[in-house]
């Protein structure tokens, strides 16, 4: 991709990051995204139909600039896999982002990618086994579908829980109740 394409883009991103810290999501408009950014409108619409895309891109970015990779899973454990864990941190860094992204009423293009997100990391996991019962991409809707669920449940309690925890409670929804309690998880007692 051209060098110029990518200043204007990281502009745009950067400019909506700055005005979300000021204000919610749902009040910022694309004027006030070229403004703050110092392009026109018509700059705004060459590099993206729309916010939710400029966010999208933003976060894959962060997403990416923090090492939060999900299909770097490459084993299936009781207890959480790292990629998860760095993943929910990297979430935790920029909750506000997220929550606006995540919790009603959202952002469609944010949730798609993530789920997608979630999907291709499924397939990069189970490709690596033969023995699928269950049609795969079954599997990874279903999986994908958990991990957004409780990711927007954590993102709506306040105090916001810490992300190792929401790892946990990702990891035991998606393992089911037959997992047990991995290591280090204190037993609720319930």
């Amino acid at each position: 991709m051209d060098a110029r394409v990518v200043r204007t883009r990281k502009r745009l991103q950067d400019a909506l990051f700055a005005l979300a810290r000021e204000r919610g999501l749902d009040e910022i408009s694309v004027s006030d995204i070229a403004e703050h950014a110092r392009v026109n409108r018509s700059t705004f619409y060459q590099h993206y139909s729309d916010k939710e895309t400029v966010l999208a891109d933003a976060l894959d970015a962060l997403a990416a600039q923090a090492g939060a990779q999900l299909e770097a899973i490459d084993e299936w454990t009781l207890d959480p896999p790292i990629p998860i864990v760095t993943f929910l941190e990297h979430v935790e860094a920029h909750a506000d982002l997220y929550r606006s992204a995540l919790t009603d009423p959202g952002s469609a293009i944010v949730l798609a990618r993530l789920r997608a997100r979630v999907s291709a990391a499924v397939h990069d996991f189970a490709d690596r086994r033969s023995d699928h019962v269950v049609p795969l991409d079954m599997v990874a809707a279903g999986v994908a579908g958990t991990v957004v669920g409780v990711m927007s449940a954590w993102l709506s309690r306040e105090p916001l829980p810490p992300a190792r925890e929401a790892a946990v409670w990702i990891w035991l929804t998606v393992l089911g109740p037959a997992a047990g309690v991995p290591s280090g998880v204190p037993d609720s007692g319930a």
